[in-house]
């Protein structure tokens, strides 16, 4: 049986997202959909997969929206999110 990692995991979620503009415009870039979910939760569910339970979202353009998802949701059922860093 394998136990929960201890290892934070940092996710940097601050570009504007200008090279991916059209599908950008109305979300932050960490927020643009890859099939029925936004990248950041694919990326969640990567780590998540490997136990890792601790994430902190390092955010800059439109962080507040960012934040605001994922306070109203558990993703993969790790928790809501709790730790923030804003530039």
């Amino acid at each position: 049986m394998r136990c929960e990692s201890t290892v934070k995991v940092v996710l940097f979620c601050g570009g504007s997202g200008m090279r991916i503009r059209e599908y950008s415009e109305s979300v932050p870039k960490p927020l643009v959909d890859i099939g029925r979910q936004p990248i950041l939760w694919h990326l969640m569910k990567y780590y998540a997969h490997y136990r890792h339970r601790d994430f902190v979202l390092c955010l800059g353009y439109k962080g507040d929206v960012v934040k605001e998802y994922f306070l109203s949701r558990e993703p993969m059922g790790v928790g809501k999110m709790k730790r923030w860093t804003d530039r």
